[in-house]
């Protein structure tokens, strides 16, 4: 322990072990860079040239978010690498609605006292989610404090940052009426909705190694089934076809979140039935007793992500889809909506 630093240490915040954590993931966090970033990890700011060749008028979109209470379910499991892809993918998710490509990713860490092994396991998560959305990791910031979070605890935040040109900006307002809604499949609960989840787990006495209801599969790798990124697929669809709009279906679940879309006068009819559901969805409407119209104000139930298209369009764009090993649906159509009418999102259960 440096004399310099002492007080510090005994005070709870460890230095050394900050410096040491920084040098085992500069490799990893390297492995993440485009030709656009300028500088390496541990400056005071990360550089980034953004490549305007292709664009006419780039336009720059960002976006912030956490992981929020599946973190709890990390700590109880012990298992910390999923939850850095969550971390990533729900930022990416959003900038791809309106059409941008994501650029660069920062991340936030925040813990009582760092545990090196298992920050490590976060930022892994983390690099795995920006390679897999093709952004580069530009930076972070690793914060101890102590007395602040429990032990054992920590928060995450991420910030991304992405490019769409000007005349490519995705925001709803080409939606007719006639046009259709394709579902892209999600990979379980997300990242939202586990303050329920938690609550629902508890008072089923399920454990970490048991085989959760309807699968093969332990409780753990279903609850923390990280989110899916949709980026690659997506920007390759828009590279040939036009979507007209785009919901990353988040908390809220379908209710508030097709409604952000849609432009004056029209409405979307979903037809529930047009995708299957997953266990996980299943056992919890049975275990929190709820009815599916609950379910889809609170979950995605299924349906990650969703693009609204011309029908023309739908057999193609599916077919794409399925090429990236993604399942997806015609789930509903977009409808003219009455003066009178206030709902903007029907669902036929």
């Amino acid at each position: 322990m440096s004399e310099r630093t002492k007080a510090y240490t005994q005070a709870g915040v460890d230095i050394a072990k900050g410096n040491l954590f920084v040098q085992r993931i500069k490799t990893k966090v390297a492995s993440t860079f485009s030709k656009g970033v300028l500088t390496d990890l541990g400056g005071f700011g990360g550089l980034f040239k953004l490549d305007i060749e292709g664009y006419t008028e780039p336009i720059l979109v960002s976006s912030t978010d956490g992981v929020g209470t599946k973190l709890k379910l990390a700590f109880l499991f012990d298992l910390h690498h999923t939850v850095g892809i969550d971390l990533v993918a729900m930022s990416v998710n959003d900038v791809l609605v309106q059409g941008a490509k994501p650029l660069f990713f920062l991340d936030y860490f925040a813990t009582g006292h760092l545990e090196v092994e298992k920050a490590e396991a976060v930022i892994s998560g983390i690099v795995e989610g920006c390679k897999e959305s093709g952004c580069a990791l530009l930076g972070g910031e690793t914060a101890e404090m102590p007395d602040f979070y429990g032990p054992g605890e920590y928060d995450l935040s991420g910030f991304c940052v992405g490019v769409v040109d000007y005349d490519k900006i995705i925001d709803g307002s080409k939606i007719r009426q006639g046009d259709v809604l394709i579902g892209i499949e999600s990979s379980g609960l997300h990242s939202n909705g586990f303050s329920l989840v938690r609550k629902l787990l508890s008072q089923s006495k399920l454990k970490k190694e048991d085989t959760f209801p309807g699968t093969e599969k332990k409780v753990w790798e279903v609850l923390l089934t990280p989110t899916k990124i949709y980026v690659k697929p997506v920007l390759n669809i828009l590279r040939d076809m036009e979507i007209k709009g785009m919901v990353h279906v988040t908390g809220g679940g379908f209710y508030d979140n097709i409604p952000r879309v849609l432009p004056k006068g029209v409405k979307v009819r979903i037809d529930f039935n047009a995708f299957p559901k997953l266990p996980v969805f299943e056992w919890i409407k049975e275990e929190g007793k709820l009815r599916w119209e609950e379910m889809a104000s609170i979950f995605n139930c299924g349906i990650g992500y969703i693009l609204i298209v011309n029908p023309e369009l739908k057999e193609d764009i599916i077919l794409r889809l399925k090429a990236f090993d993604l399942n997806s649906y015609e789930i509903g159509q977009v409808l003219s909506l009455d003066k009178k009418e206030e709902e903007k999102v029907e669902i036929v259960f």
